[in-house]
């Protein structure tokens, strides 16, 4: 792609993004959000393979979707209200569509069937931006509306995507489509917070983005797009894999690693809102995607000659490791011991 091209795209991903969190009233957050759209289209589909025009039109149509929802929301509330403004969404109807909107824009179950597709669809970093940056905007209105929004469909949703994640990830051979479901059942542990603590929701979204932008950058320094590749990794570049399973393990939320962090925080929160049950339930639901963090993990690291691939060896090319891979997955993998900071600031 054109140089002048991919920094017109990406400055514009930057004002929709700054647009939309930065707003009060609802036109000026609708406009950033079709700002994002529009610039994210032409990097999804610059390789012009049909699979990549086809994430492209699938992922257009769903978010044109979902905008339009939050448009019609945001004017059935100033209708019956006589508010545009973001925090002042009041009347349930106005409340159920958008909280159905934003869900489409996130990915969240069970309008999920969209993003596995398009994050197939994408090259590795496109997919990182899918995964993280363009989640940002949806999560700061879902943060901005919180107060207003139905706990119960929350709540329903946030259950049905960790079972979703989990389960639809367990098959998968492509990691692309892995980390795709790995996203979907970590947004179900965000939304079924952000009714309750806004704020630790938002911090679950930033240490997920910096932990799925550490496997992704890792991915994309390896050149590896499916397990059968990942498995021959280990030789070139044995400290990348042994840091990638640490990440992996991270993004499961096993303990003594940063992911554990906004996971015990939340279960915390639950049982304090006297929901212990529905903590119990997608704690164990969390075990599904634990599974395919593992088979990764497996395959990345623990999987040592003498061992079988169906497969020809593929040329390894040398793509310089940059110094964002290493600080990130220290990250993910160190920040667990100054948690009591973390939890003060939140």
């Amino acid at each position: 792609m054109n140089p002048q091209a991919k920094l017109v795209f990406i400055t514009s991903l930057l004002l929709g993004t700054t647009i939309t969190i930065s707003s009060n009233h609802w036109i000026m957050a609708w406009t950033g959000l079709e700002i994002n759209t529009l610039a994210i289209l032409p990097l999804i589909s610059k390789s012009h393979h049909p699979r990549a025009i086809e994430a492209a039109t699938k992922y257009f149509l769903v978010q044109a979707t979902a905008s339009t929802l939050i448009l019609f929301s945001s004017m059935t509330n100033a209708w019956h209200t006589g508010q545009w403004d973001i925090t002042q969404l009041t009347h349930p109807l106005p409340c159920l569509i958008l909280t159905a909107a934003l869900a489409m824009k996130l990915g969240l179950a069970p309008f999920h069937f969209w993003f596995p597709e398009v994050m197939q669809g994408s090259p590795l970093i496109t997919g990182l931006l899918l995964a993280t940056a363009m989640k940002l905007p949806p999560m700061t209105l879902l943060y901005m509306t919180s107060h207003s929004l139905n706990p119960t469909a929350l709540t329903a949703m946030a259950i049905l995507s960790a079972a979703v994640g989990g389960w639809m990830g367990l098959n998968q051979t492509q990691t692309r489509k892995i980390m795709a479901f790995s996203s979907i059942s970590h947004l179900g542990w965000m939304a079924i917070i952000v009714v309750y603590s806004p704020k630790l929701a938002l911090l679950n979204f930033y240490l997920y983005s910096m932990m799925t932008a550490a496997v992704f950058l890792t991915l994309n320094s390896m050149n590896t797009m499916k397990l059968s590749t990942l498995m021959t990794t280990w030789a070139k570049t044995p400290a990348l894999s042994a840091m990638l399973m640490l990440t992996l393990l991270s993004l499961a939320g096993l303990p003594p690693l940063t992911g554990f962090l906004p996971k015990w925080l939340i279960i915390q929160e639950l049982t304090k809102q006297d929901m212990a049950l529905v903590a119990t339930i997608i704690s164990l639901l969390s075990l599904l995607g634990l599974f395919f963090y593992l088979r990764l993990a497996y395959c990345a690291t623990i999987t040592l000659p003498p061992h079988t691939t169906n497969h020809m060896k593929l040329w390894h090319t040398n793509k310089p490791v940059s110094t964002w891979t290493a600080i990130l997955t220290t990250m993910s993998v160190m920040l667990l011991p100054i948690s009591p900071m973390i939890t003060a600031i939140v």
